[in-house]
């Protein structure tokens, strides 16, 4: 047997010892790295959904009452703010009410927020690495705007992915017991307004939807990373004693960054609601509850909504529903993180957002 022959049979013993070792390894329950990621990402994508639906379903009733402040005929008004908007629905249509259209809402928010989270740590690991060759330091860490950017991505990814969700929603929301054309649910709504008016119909609205999402998720993104980067670097009043900040601590800069993202988007997000109810033949009887007014609902685009909105009336309009969307948002994302942690742990999910 000649030399060659000898490290041939060599290299083959070789490849099957290390093939019989990682079968070994694999009956014994020890986990491939490639399987290790895969799982991973799921468990990733399972706690990213939970906290999406449990936030969201803790704070529905706002949520519901933040649409029908948006949409509602100005020359029929049924709600005049947050705590007699409340009442109202409840008076009007009891328990349900206050959770009209939570169930389409959940069915877009746990995907929603499932691809967001998980979209934000590969685009920030992306824009990172593309950071850190552009600069030739591979010590560099992202910055606030690159955090911006990253948020972005996510956002614009999450949201276009779930927005005919979000569309059928938002009617599902506003329609009353009283109102002329009811929808049965997800699938009869998603159907009708395919029938009726078009699968384009299913993104009406989409535009200022992908231009509102860039300051609100990516300055949820930015504002609450910076602001966890800060308090551990500069520890202010005592509030941080080593590098871990407490589950208030980071409450409290989650709320922040929600508060901030949502404010300046907020114009954008009543523009989009508006121009889901286009093409909706009821929609005028839907938003004022009882039918009496048909003030037409048509808008060309998203500029003509705007400029319809601030003639007709004011700049004021804006901003209708602001006061209980801003009263959710400190309980919803509280809820979000709370749980995110929570099923991360129960998950031992070592993939961490922000790590």
């Amino acid at each position: 047997m000649t030399s060659e022959d000898v490290k041939t049979s060599e290299s083959a013993v070789s490849k099957i010892v290390n093939l019989a070792e990682e079968a070994k390894l694999a009956s014994g329950g020890v986990k491939t790295p490639s399987s290790y990621a895969f799982q991973t990402i799921i468990k990733s994508l399972v706690a990213g959904g939970v906290a999406g639906g449990v936030s969201r379903t803790a704070v529905a009733p706002l949520e519901r009452l933040k649409i029908l402040l948006q949409v509602q005929n100005p020359h029929s008004i049924r709600y005049s703010g947050t705590i007699q908007g409340l009442k109202y629905i409840w008076r009007t249509e009891g328990f349900r009410g206050m959770f009209k259209g939570n169930g389409t809402n959940c069915a877009r928010i746990i995907p929603n927020s499932a691809v967001k989270f998980f979209s934000y740590e590969e685009a920030s690991k992306g824009i990172l690495w593309l950071y850190q060759q552009q600069t030739g330091n591979k010590d560099a860490q992202l910055t606030p705007i690159l955090r911006l950017g990253a948020g972005a991505c996510a956002g614009i990814i999450a949201m276009s992915a779930t927005y005919p969700m979000d569309m059928v929603r938002g009617r599902l929301t506003v329609q009353t017991d009283q109102s002329p054309r009811q929808y049965r649910g997800i699938f009869h709504a998603l159907s009708t307004v395919l029938r009726e008016e078009g699968p384009r119909a299913l993104y009406k609205g989409w535009l200022p939807s992908v231009i509102g999402v860039v300051p609100y998720v990516g300055l949820n993104f930015a504002v609450y990373e910076s602001l966890k980067d800060w308090l551990i670097k500069s520890k202010p009043y005592g509030l941080v004693d080593s590098s871990e900040l407490s589950v208030t601590t980071k409450l409290a800069c989650g709320a922040a960054a929600g508060t901030v993202g949502q404010t300046v988007a907020y114009p954008l997000d009543v523009i989009r609601r508006r121009m889901q109810m286009v093409g909706w033949k009821d929609a005028a009887s839907v938003v004022t509850g009882d039918g009496k007014t048909k003030a037409p609902v048509e808008y060309s685009g998203m500029v003509d909504a705007f400029r319809k909105t601030v003639r007709h009336e004011g700049i004021g309009a804006l901003y209708k529903g602001l006061v209980p969307n801003s009263v959710k948002v400190v309980p919803s994302i509280a809820i979000a993180f709370v749980t995110y942690e929570l099923v991360k742990d129960i998950l031992q999910v070592e993939f961490r957002i922000s790590d």
